[in-house]
This record gives C-alpha cells, structure tokens and sequence, in this order.
C-alpha cells in the first residue's frame, strides 16, 4: 500500500486534474481487487451529487446520478452523503434505498455496495467513497483498510482542487450565515424530482423581527440574529440541508422520512429552537419566525411549483398566523389567486379613475338632523357596475393598494369638502377610515398637509377612524405619537368597530380620541337582548367622562334608534336613515337636513318592518374600506 500511496500522492504534487487523480484511486482499487468496483462522487454545497470517477460502472448508471440531490433513497452513495454514516446494502435488488436506480448496476452484475461518505473540517459532505460487488456481501478488512487510504487521498485532492475553486464556492456560500445561498437553493431545487407523493418538501421560513431588531439595536444586532438563528435551523434541519434565500428568509429541503410523515413536529421544532433568547451586553432578543411548507404531491410539472405552493402557504401564515406555521393545501392556492385578481382588479380601476368616495350620513338621535358623513370607498366595474369595498377587500390587505386607496379617498374628499363650502352648503364632519399601514408608513402626516394645507376649516371637518386592532401592533406607541400629531392640526379621531377588539376597555385608558364608534353587532341585537343595552350604556357612560362622543353602527329599525336615544347615545348611522350616495346626492342630503336646513331625514324603513336591500347587501353597502391587516 505505501507503493499505492505514494504513486497517487506524486499526481496530486504534479497538479493533475481531480479527476485524473480519482480516476488514478479506482483503477488502483481495481486492479487490486478484480472481483470489485470502485467510485467517486463529489458533493456541491447544493447538495447535488456529481460522478467524479467511476472507471468500470456503467454509464447510464453514472448518469442517473448526476446533480441528483442527496437524500435518504438515493442508492447507497445518495444516503451516505445525506446521513453522512457508511451505507452497506448487501442486496440492491430488494433495498428500497435503490428504487428507480437498481437497474443499470444489477444489469452490470453488481449486487452490494457500500458506500462512505468524506467530511470536511466543518462537517460537511463533500465526497463519497463507494465499493461495488458482484456478490451479496460487505466489505472485508483489507478492503475497509484501503478504502480508509482512499479517502485520505481523496480528502487530500479535493483539498487541493477547492483551493482552485474556491471563488466558485464561495459565489454559492452566503458570507454571513456561511450556508448555501439562493443560487444554490436554485441549483439544488432544479434538480429535485417530483414524480414520487411524499418524497421530500420545503419549508420556507421568514423571520419576523429582523427588521424591528435592525431599527432598534442596529444592524451588528440584526447580523447576531441571522447568524445565531441559522446556525440554530442549521444543527436542527441535518442532515436535511437549510438555505439562506434572502435578507431574513430561509429555506429547508427536507428528505427524512419521519419528518415528511409529520411535517408539523418540524415546524414546532424550529419555532422552539428559535425561543432561546441570544443574550446582548445589555438587551436580549429572541428570534421570531413564520413558516409556511409544501410537499411534493407528484402532480407538480417540476420542484419550482412545490417551492411556490410552500411560498404561497408561508405567505397565507404571515397574513393570517404571524408566527405560526401553514403546510400547503389547495385551497389556499384558490384564495391567492382571488387576492392577486382583486389587486390586478383595483390597481386597474386607480389607474383608470374608477375609485370614488360615496358617502353615508351620521345622524343625531335626538333631532334627526345630519351631522356629518363617513367617506366609503366605491369602485365602478368596467361593466359599469358599483361594488364595495367589501367585494374587493382581498386587495386592500396589499400594504401598497391600501395606502392608494386611502391617497385617492382624502384627495377627493378634500376636493368635495371644497365643492360643497363653495357651493354654500354648510361643511358636515366627514370621516375616513385609515389603515395601520397608513399610520405606520410614516407618511400620513405629509400626506395630510399636501391634500389639505393649512386650511383649518377642512382640517376641523376632518375625522380620522381607525379600528381598535390598530392599536393591538406591537408598534402602538408609534401610532398613537402619530394620532396626537394629527390632534394638534384640528383633526378628530374616531375608534371604529368599538368592542370588537381583545382590550377594549384598556384602549379607552389611553388612546387620544374624540368619537366612540359602537360595533353594529351590539346594536344588531337591539332592543331584544338586554345584555347589548346594558353594554351599549357602558359605553356611552365611559365615553362621556372622558370627553367622547358616541356614535352607534348600523341602525336599522326605529325601535333600535327609539333605545338609542333613550341610552342617550348621541348619533348613529344605518340604512333607517340611509345608505351611502354619491358626492352630489349627499351634498343635497347636506343641504336639506342638517343641522343648518329645514327638516330632519326621514326614516326610510317602515316600523316593525324589514325592508329590501337584504342582510347580505346591508352589509356590502355600509362595509366601509377598513384595512386591519398590520
């Protein structure tokens, strides 16, 4: 052996190709061996395998294996770089390890082999080392003895050679976390079959407050968080190999059996490996993410449509889970489709001037006189049809849409407040629903001053409504510093949807407010349920101590409004009075029954008496655009 040695450590010193080299180590193992065969196969940092040297298999067997990725049923040389442990298979014939690459080695009259995986200093496969025999049997001792030469060899070659390639792997390694990159989550993901159910999945996981550990302690503190985060997935994935796809996105190819049977004891493992807290000089954070993951179904024309069903699950988490975890099913694949129609939709109608205000009175209980009018968002068909903001608010939960939207909104509500008080028609208050994006994007303020200037007329008759989940982000303070500011300019705040939200009451404690908006789910039960009143009377208690007026949802029958009154609660809005009307139609409501005209509306629905439009068009029609999407 040392006549061995020293003959393949002189081609390594002349710098002869890899695989010449290991073209060099088979032929020798051979020709010491007649009755085995020998191969070498590479590892990328992809995961993919590559045939280096394989003197006597056969060819379409060497090709069979080429940039197939590791995985635990990928023939014995597969399996070995994935549990990175030896594996002897004494009959490829009947190991299910060998299904869909038996064929060509048994048609060679190979039946055993036995395959060992070769580490790097870190740990990772980067090469195996495989015997083949033409009996059912294992290796015996001088042949393990030669084997482990072998590889010594091998480590020393491929050393040499990843010196000289060393700018190709690291155009494939992220500098940061130190694990493959997207380019190689490319390489590998082409390269994954999806003819086999159940075969392998991805999950895809996104952290959730990078970007909040970044603004706030620095981006030294957000590359700790990457680093420590990877490496926590890292040990956690292996042998299943983890990617880093993005900024705060990461990606894991899973093959294990066990964890493809219960791909949600992965999730839960991840989301506890994340838990610990990574402990700083003077703070600590602890890595938050969500999870979405798809496995192959063997209906995908290719391993990109398993990667954008786990992409669509992971973003289905993230609109409806933070922080939890989704596996693909195919009915949220329908529902992304609806949303990205309805964004196709609305962004086609703001282009196109098809987005206008329509606007529904607030009435006052007590003399039946309009006080005011909250803004509702109309988009107009191409077919001409009007539609609410109900039947497209699967756009409004696009960040992008629903700044638009409330862009084009205060624009022309300013340009009518305009018309109107030109017109002589005394100024109502008119409210507009405004969105947590809105309040978090930081342009607000800017946007108010751009549409209204300093005309403290229009600013004094202007009500910002926000629903209380606005004030459940975890970012509140910074919204509620925003509300103050808007305060300062003369505008009026209302909290809509009142009593919906988890901490109602606690909200009134410390929000800057001027409008209690009473959910119509309360007044809905009216007069009947006792239980609503007694709330509703809370409330109206609550608000006026501190200097709040209140406004009731969606009334629709006199004996409702008759309760209302006698709780003294101040206004309302509902179809008994009207639904919304264009800008002419309820500048002319404005001119007869408000407080400066002559009469107060009528009430348009006869007592004791449910009127057309039905409970399903009620609430299209006074569904207001509310974004509550964080």
């Amino acid at each position: 052996m040392l006549k061995f040695k020293a003959e393949i450590l002189e081609h390594i010193a002349k710098g002869e190709p890899l695989s010449v080299v290991a073209d060099h180590i088979c032929r020798s193992v051979e020709e010491r061996f007649p009755d085995i065969v020998c191969s070498i196969l590479t590892v990328d940092a992809s995961g993919l395998l590559h045939p280096l040297s394989a003197p006597s298999l056969p060819p379409d067997f060497s090709g069979l294996l080429d940039n197939i990725a590791a995985g635990p049923q990928v023939g014995s040389c597969g399996t070995a770089a994935y549990t990175r442990r030896n594996v002897e298979v004494r009959d490829i014939a009947s190991d299910p390890r060998w299904i869909g690459y038996a064929e060509p080695v048994l048609a060679g009259g190979l039946v055993a082999c036995w395959s060992s995986p070769l580490l790097d200093v870190s740990g990772s496969v980067i090469a195996t080392f495989a015997l083949y025999f033409r009996q059912s049997r294992g290796p015996r001792r001088a042949e393990r003895d030669l084997v482990k030469l072998c590889m010594h060899l091998c480590d020393l070659a491929l050393a040499r050679a990843s010196r000289v390639q060393d700018r190709e792997r690291r155009a494939s390694i992220d500098a940061l976390t130190g694990l493959p990159n997207r380019s190689s989550f490319e390489h590998a993901l082409a390269h994954l079959g999806c003819s086999r159910p159940g075969i392998w999945a991805i999950f895809l996981i996104d952290l959730d407050n990078l970007k909040m550990t970044n603004d706030t302690f620095g981006h030294a503190a957000g590359d700790r968080l990457l680093q420590e985060a990877s490496a926590r997935m890292g040990q956690l994935a292996a042998p299943d190999r983890i990617f880093r796809t993005g900024g705060d996105e990461f990606a894991i190819v899973v093959m294990a059996p066990d964890r493809l049977a219960r791909v949600s004891v992965l999730g839960e493992e991840i989301h506890e490996a994340l838990r610990q807290p990574i402990e700083f000089a003077s703070f600590s954070i602890s890595p938050k993410a969500t999870i979405g993951c798809a496995i192959v179904s063997g209906d995908e024309d290719s391993a990109y449509a398993v990667y954008r069903n786990a992409d669509i699950a992971l973003y289905h988490a993230k609109d409806t889970h933070p922080g939890g975890f989704i596996c693909f099913r195919s009915e949220l694949d329908s529902s992304i489709v609806a949303r990205l129609s309805s964004i196709d939709a609305v962004k086609s109608a703001l282009d196109e001037g098809r987005i206008e205000a329509w606007y529904q009175p607030f009435v006052e209980l007590a003399g039946g006189k309009i006080i005011g009018f909250e803004a509702l968002c109309r988009m107009t068909t191409p077919e001409g049809e009007i539609v609410t903001a109900s039947s497209f608010s699967e756009a409004t939960t696009d960040a992008r849409i629903a700044s638009t939207i409330t862009r084009q909104m205060l624009r022309q509500v300013a340009s009518d407040m305009k018309r109107w008080r030109n017109l002589g028609i005394p100024l109502s208050p008119i409210s507009i629903n405004i969105t947590t994006v809105d309040l978090q994007g930081g342009k607000l303020l800017e946007l108010i001053d751009q549409t209204f200037g300093d005309d403290k007329e229009l600013l004094s008759n202007l009500c910002l409504e926000v629903t209380e989940g606005a004030y459940l982000d975890k970012r509140a303070h910074l919204m509620i510093d925003v509300i103050h500011e808007l305060r300062r300019r003369g505008i009026r705040i209302a909290l809509d949807d009142f009593g919906t939200g988890y901490a109602s009451l606690t909200h009134l404690l410390n929000l800057p407010i001027d409008i209690i908006k009473i959910d119509r789910s309360f007044v809905e039960r009216l007069p009947a349920d006792e239980l609503s009143a007694t709330i509703i009377s809370a409330i109206i208690s609550i608000a006026g101590k501190i200097g709040a007026s209140v406004t009731a949802e969606g009334v629709e029958t006199v004996e409702q409004a008759a309760l209302l009154t006698e709780l003294e609660c101040f206004a309302c809005q509902g179809y008994l009075y009207a639904p919304a009307r264009p800008q002419a139609e309820a500048a002319q409501l404005a001119l007869r029954h408000s407080i400066s005209g002559d009469h107060p509306i009528p009430i348009v629905r006869t007592h004791g008496v449910t009127c057309e439009p039905s409970r399903a068009a009620r609430h299209r029609d006074d569904n207001a655009f509310a974004v509550k999407r964080s």
